[in-house]
């Protein structure tokens, strides 16, 4: 088909849509039908041929694997938290927490365990520190805002045995074919971790938040006399005790742990390692296999990583865990039939995300076979200066991110876009690819539509808005910090 400014409508129309309803799937779901009726403008042509372009693109190999990662991912974690691993975890680890500051400590460095998913360090973390906070005079927003702060950000930055890793490949591999590109996507995707400027900036930023801001009012409220301490301890004691005697069945010593059905059911078993277990097992297999896979003419132990086949890799560490993990929890005494309903369970958890994916990968591919790539290539290249693409790429992303609270939504809408704006202005691709995660990251984080947002303020009862806005000069000042250092390396990479 002859490249024309219709090539641009999909685009045109998917951004402001998914603004509007505040959704992407609704968006991406008209943009595919305005592209297959401009493919064919007939009455059934154009459903058959979005139909058509649906399935074409769900039957590619890398496409079909990511989809089984994604869902296997999430029955893996759904029956972890059904045999108490998290539950567990969560027991074992709010015993050893004494001050506001160890609180907070332990959040971050717990994300070295729990960094495979941001909801799933959400539902893990939250309910720690929301059964301390009391104890240890700490803020709701406070712990929102460091437990978010090392969730969305610190994920997008990780490139093995994530959530996140196999959608971000995808992405920039229909990127990358889109615009002519022939380079392996996993290996595109490492590079660019070191220009996801506002992951960075926000991580310093929340470091300061964390430990110096918001605490000011824990040291405050623990100066306190050590006698009055102790005595609002014993009064403590001496209520949990008389509670305990008139509901015995009742769990005390860990107010609010039970209240987040989110992270587990009351009736789930305390089995910390029915958690550490399965990670660890995923974490060391997702390392090894990568290894064996790419070691024969790797130059060095990091080159056998880059040739590696990460999406196949990362799949079959994960199918091997799954089945390893069965056996242990059947070790256990847990029933078959309930392990297999919660892993389906959790798997359709996902089926939301897996459609969005089938609509940008069909969007992706119609927006290419109406020319998309060739009208830009003929009306942008020598214009656009190379040094205005990712900062600007990164503004707009992170203003589509913020109204739809999506970061893979805004990845998947700008990808394709970026990256053959960098093709044809002569921009470093690396940096584009960065940017768009960028902005991506920047609407999960500072959203008050972000699931991640949502799911942690309804652990935490905290209100939405209002807590969004407790977040948002933060998370300014470090979107600010991110123009300036995509602003700065524009000039610097060509």
């Amino acid at each position: 088909m002859e490249p024309s400014w219709k090539a641009l409508l999909p685009f045109l129309v998917v951004i402001p849509l998914s603004i509007w309803t505040r959704q992407v799937i609704p968006g991406l779901f008209v943009a595919l039908l305005l592209g297959s009726y401009l493919t064919e403008p007939t009455l059934l042509g154009g459903l058959k041929t979005m139909l058509s372009y649906l399935v074409h693109n769900l039957m590619q190999t890398n496409n079909i694997r990511i989809i089984i990662f994604l869902y296997v991912f999430a029955g893996l974690i759904s029956i972890v938290k059904y045999t108490g691993g998290i539950k567990g975890f969560v027991h074992l680890v709010s015993k050893k927490i004494k001050t506001a500051r160890s609180a907070l400590l332990l959040t971050w460095i717990s994300t070295m365990v729990t960094f495979s998913d941001p909801d799933f360090r959400i539902v893990t973390v939250a309910p720690i520190m929301k059964a301390l906070k009391k104890r240890l005079h700490l803020s709701s927003q406070q712990i929102g805002f460091t437990i978010e702060v090392t969730s969305n950000p610190v994920v997008a930055l990780i490139p093995l045995a994530t959530a996140f890793v196999g959608y971000m490949v995808s992405v920039i591999d229909k990127a990358l074919k889109t615009a002519g590109i022939h380079e392996k996507a996993y290996t595109v995707y490492v590079k660019s971790i070191p220009f996801n400027f506002f992951s960075f900036t926000i991580l310093l930023v929340g470091l300061y938040y964390s430990f110096f801001k918001y605490s000011k009012k824990a040291r405050a409220g623990s100066m306190q006399s050590e006698w009055n301490i102790r005595k609002q301890n014993r009064a403590v004691m001496v209520e949990a005790a008389s509670e305990a005697l008139e509901s015995p069945n009742k769990q005390q010593g860990e107010e609010g742990l039970e209240s987040c059905p989110e992270a587990f059911e009351q009736e789930t078993p305390v089995k910390p390692w029915n958690l550490i277990v399965p990670l660890s097992f995923v974490l060391v297999l997702t390392l090894f296999l990568s290894w064996w896979d790419g070691h024969q003419g790797a130059t060095s132990f990091f080159d056998a990583f880059l040739r590696s086949d990460a999406l196949g890799v990362m799949l079959e560490a994960l199918m091997i865990t799954v089945i390893l993990a069965v056996v242990y929890f059947l070790l256990q005494k847990f029933k078959l039939a309930d392990l297999l309903t919660h892993f389906v369970k959790g798997g359709n958890e996902l089926m939301s995300v897996i459609l969005m994916l089938a609509l940008i990968w069909a969007v992706s591919a119609i927006s290419e076979d109406l020319g998309f790539s060739a009208y830009i290539t003929d009306h942008v290249k020598g214009w656009i200066p190379h040094y205005f693409v990712a900062p600007a790429l990164f503004l707009l992303g992170a203003l589509i991110s913020y109204f739809i609270g999506s970061s893979w939504g805004t990845w998947g809408l700008l990808m394709p876009l970026g990256v053959t704006l960098a093709q044809e202005s002569g921009t470093n691709i690396l940096l584009v690819i960065g940017a768009v995660f960028a902005s991506g990251t920047f609407g999960a984080f500072a959203s008050p539509l972000s699931d991640n947002t949502v799911t942690l303020c309804t652990i935490l009862d905290l209100p939405v808005i209002e807590y969004a806005r407790t977040k948002l000069l933060p998370s300014l000042i470090a979107a600010g910090l991110a123009v300036v250092l995509f602003s700065v390396m524009s000039f610097v990479m060509r």
